[in-house]
Order: C-alpha cells, then sequence, then structure tokens
C-alpha cells in the first residue's frame, strides 16, 4: 500500500512539473509575440513614412531611380510578410535599402537642406529609435524562450508539445550601424 501511495505521488509529481514547464513555455512565447506586436506598431508608422521620404527625395535624384525601387519594393516586400520570421527578413532588407539611400542623399546638399526632407529624417529617427529599443526587448523575450525550448527538463516538454528555438530579429551585416541611434544632419 506504502508503495503504490509512493508511486501515486510520484506521478503527480512528475504531472505537475510537466503542466508547470508547458505553462512556462507558452507564457514565454506570448511574450515573444508580444513584444513582436511591439515592433510590428513602429514597423508600421516607418512604412508609412517610407513613400513620403521617396517623394521627397525623387526630385532630386533622377538618376537614382534604381535605389528608390529597390527602397519601394522592399517597403512592400515587408508590408505584405506574414510570419514573424518572414518580416524579420523583410525587414532586414528594407533596412538596407534605407541605408543605401541614406549614402546617396549625402551627394545632394540642397535636398539635405530642404526642410520637409529634414522634418522627415527626423520622423524616421525617431522611429528607428523605438524601433532598437522594441528589437532589444524582442530579443530578450525570444532568448528567455530560446533557453527554456533547450533547458532540462522543459525541452523535454518542449520536444513534446512543439516548441522550438526562434530567431532573433537578426540585423546580418548592419547589426553594430542599426544598433547605433541614427544621427540627423543638417549641414
Amino acid at each position: 500500500m506504502t508503495g503504490l501511495i509512493i508511486v501515486i505521488a510520484i506521478v503527480v509529481l512528475l504531472v505537475i512539473i510537466l503542466i508547470s514547464a508547458y505553462n512556462r513555455l507558452v507564457r514565454l512565447r506570448n511574450n515573444r509575440e508580444n513584444a513582436f506586436a511591439d515592433i510590428d506598431v513602429q514597423l508600421r508608422q516607418r512604412h508609412d513614412l517610407i513613400p513620403q521620404l521617396v517623394d521627397a527625395v525623387k526630385g532630386y535624384m533622377k538618376h537614382e531611380r534604381e535605389l528608390l525601387t529597390e527602397v519601394t519594393e522592399a517597403r512592400a516586400n515587408a508590408m505584405n510578410a506574414g510570419s514573424i520570421n518572414d518580416k524579420i527578413a523583410a525587414e532586414s532588407r528594407l533596412s538596407n535599402a534605407l541605408g543605401g539611400l541614406q549614402v546617396a542623399v549625402e551627394a545632394y546638399p540642397d535636398l539635405k537642406a530642404s526642410q520637409n526632407f529634414m522634418n522627415l529624417q527626423e520622423e524616421i529617427s525617431d522611429v528607428e529609435n523605438k524601433l532598437a529599443a522594441a528589437r532589444r526587448f524582442f530579443n530578450s523575450a525570444t532568448k528567455e524562450l530560446n533557453i527554456s525550448v533547450q533547458s532540462f527538463p522543459s525541452n523535454l516538454v518542449a520536444g513534446m508539445f512543439g516548441f522550438h528555438k526562434e530567431p532573433m530579429f537578426d540585423l546580418g551585416d548592419r547589426r553594430a550601424e542599426m544598433e547605433e541611434p541614427p544621427g540627423i544632419s543638417f549641414e
């Protein structure tokens, strides 16, 4: 009789550990998705500003059509991306395209002196700063989930219920540049 009680107690304890680990994984996954929702808000603001930026630049950069087309296409791809992972990849491409645009703008002093362009630069700078903060929070939530998915004993529960390691919001080659707050030059 005592042996049966011990076995039942062990089974109950294992069930409690299983439920606890599962609930923790669900909470961490939801935190990650919530963190990406914060990023998504900032991305939408950036997407809304890009057509205005392209319009402001068009008149000055007539021979830079390819660059403007790349920015426009990257924006469209970013807006149409479905999953979090697809959005991360599309946003990295958009960030690279915007970086190329910023480099090209340096050759146009009249454009840099335009009040409309300067206002857009300030707005984009503000959105980029907010994006950097939201990205750090998202990556922190992703890291916490990944640690839980890979750690024992929660990795056993993760495997049983389809949890897996999730990618960070990686900026690829532009990581160091994008982690710096964007500067605004009024030269």
